[in-house]
């Protein structure tokens, strides 16, 4: 059977999932099916007609999915997964696309059947609002996508999820171990957002800063308008991995902060080339 008949369930229609079903539906995918807790998303994503079928009952449609993917926050993951293991059918596929690798893959595993595949997966993709209302197929085109199979996970069932990824329209799909991949996600994604909370909230408060903010004041805070229920829970699921990040850049700061006490003007000029070739260097990748 070409996978783009196959029946895929998205587990939650968040701006993820919503995009999810957008991108499949776009990209020929006749049988999208949808679960969400709120019946008003679902009741939306009918009338857009990004799914084929939808309800707030995984029981309606877990039982003929080919394909589930589990798109809900970290924490409700596993009771998520508990529920497809008891409903969906023998050589079905499980996948993810949850933030943090080690910890929830080990979760969901554990209550999923040996019968059942699983392939957890993380879209690089995202926006800072929540809901169905901030999705878009647009976001997922050119993202990257990392795939961090574990022991149980089937060559078959990596290659479907890698084709799902393509059909979506991401550009770099890489495999990485799920420690290998929290270890880089601390860098790359956790540790911005920190750095730019942190720096909206080292303002006084009653000042009149955005009067004066240019263009590099927006592109560092855009994501300092955070989803905050959502990266509570990366932050402190993936703690010793940031936690070393966070010391690794405050090395780094407190440098600068010492050249520019000491005026050491040559000092400064090092640290601002390195930047400068480093960057250059990793989006050249």
């Amino acid at each position: 059977m070409d996978i783009k008949d196959k029946n895929i369930l998205i587990i939650g229609l968040g701006v993820v999932g919503g995009s999810y079903a957008m991108a499949l539906s776009g990209a020929g995918y006749k049988n999208v099916y949808a679960v969400n807790r709120s019946e008003s998303s679902v009741k939306k994503a009918l009338e857009m007609g990004i799914i084929k079928g939808g309800s707030t009952n995984a029981e309606d449609f877990a039982g003929s999915a080919d394909i589930a993917v589990i798109a809900v926050y970290p924490t409700g993951a596993e009771e998520c997964a508990r529920n497809l293991g008891r409903l969906m059918k023998k050589g079905s596929l499980v996948t993810d696309v949850l933030g943090i690798k080690r910890y929830y893959s080990q979760k969901i595993s554990a209550v999923l059947p040996d019968y059942i595949d699983y392939v957890p997966a993380h879209p690089m993709a995202g926006r800072e609002k929540r809901g169905l209302d901030y999705a878009s197929a647009d976001v997922l085109k050119g993202a990257n996508f990392i795939i961090t199979p574990i022991d149980r996970s089937s060559s078959e069932g990596i290659e479907a999820v890698r084709q799902l990824a393509k059909d979506m329209g991401f550009g770099k799909i890489r495999t990485l171990t799920p420690d290998e991949h929290d270890r880089v996600i601390a860098y790359t994604s956790q540790l911005p957002h920190a750095l730019a909370v942190s720096l909206i909230n080292s303002d006084e408060e009653d000042s009149n800063t955005g009067d004066f903010i240019g263009d590099s004041f927006r592109d560092l805070t855009r994501i300092a308008e955070i989803n905050a229920d959502l990266w509570q829970e990366l932050f402190i699921g993936n703690r010793e991995n940031l936690l070393a990040a966070i010391d690794m850049f405050t090395a780094q700061l407190s440098s600068i902060r010492a050249a520019v006490e000491d005026m050491d003007k040559e000092s400064l000029v090092k640290q601002f080339e390195k930047s400068s070739a480093r960057r250059q260097s990793l989006i050249k990748k």
